[in-house]
């Protein structure tokens, strides 16, 4: 649930990057954070193993909306895709309002791919939310490689829910990267708004 301060006039909303290690999570995270305005983002935290695989976890937040007359700031986070880090990614799936999921095209890593959609899942379980009403989008990234999955291959295997919209992208160029974090902003924002008009 987003965070509301009334004094203040802010909501801060949690966006969470899942998916396969090396599926491109932080690649989109540094795109992202790169192409925004400076007067709107704060400082991009990232540690990386000398692999350059994530090894806690991918932060910054940026304010991009106004809702019912107040700013909403997102937290954006990526997590570690490895097996040994699912402890690290419940923590941060923690509080989550948002989820994209960053699906590697390479037809070799498509079970990989929902291994790792089934193992968020259950973390979301575990923390007793939704999984069908949490704010969520679907990005089939590296659509550069030669050997991929057609998207209506990935939707077939991934995509359970009727509400969930999917994006093609190359996150190393910035190909659909913008494109997928405006889509998981909405899915956020609409859900936000239904529930403060619950609550009224």
């Amino acid at each position: 649930m987003p965070i509301i301060n009334h004094r203040t006039k802010e909501i801060k909303s949690k966006i969470v990057y899942c998916g396969p290690s090396l599926g491109g999570k932080t690649t989109n995270i540094k795109c992202l954070h790169g192409a925004l305005p400076e007067d709107l983002k704060s400082d991009l935290q990232i540690i990386d193993t000398h692999e350059d695989r994530t090894l806690f976890f991918d932060y910054f937040s940026l304010e991009v909306a106004t809702v019912n007359g107040m700013r909403t700031r997102f937290l954006v986070y990526g997590v570690p895709g490895q097996d040994y880090y699912r402890s690290m990614r419940k923590m941060v799936l923690q509080g989550a309002d948002g989820i994209v999921f960053v699906a590697d095209s390479s037809r070799d890593r498509l079970e990989q791919n929902i291994q790792s959609l089934n193992d968020m899942k259950a973390l979301l379980a575990e923390h007793g939310y939704d999984y069908q009403s949490m704010p969520l989008v679907l990005q089939f990234n590296k659509r550069d490689l030669p050997d991929i999955c057609t998207p209506e291959e990935l939707n077939a295997a991934l995509n359970d829910r009727d509400d969930v919209k999917t994006y093609d992208s190359v996150a190393i160029d910035g190909t659909g990267v913008r494109e997928t974090f405006q889509g998981v902003c909405s899915a956020v924002i609409n859900k936000l708004k239904h529930d403060l008009s619950m609550d009224r």
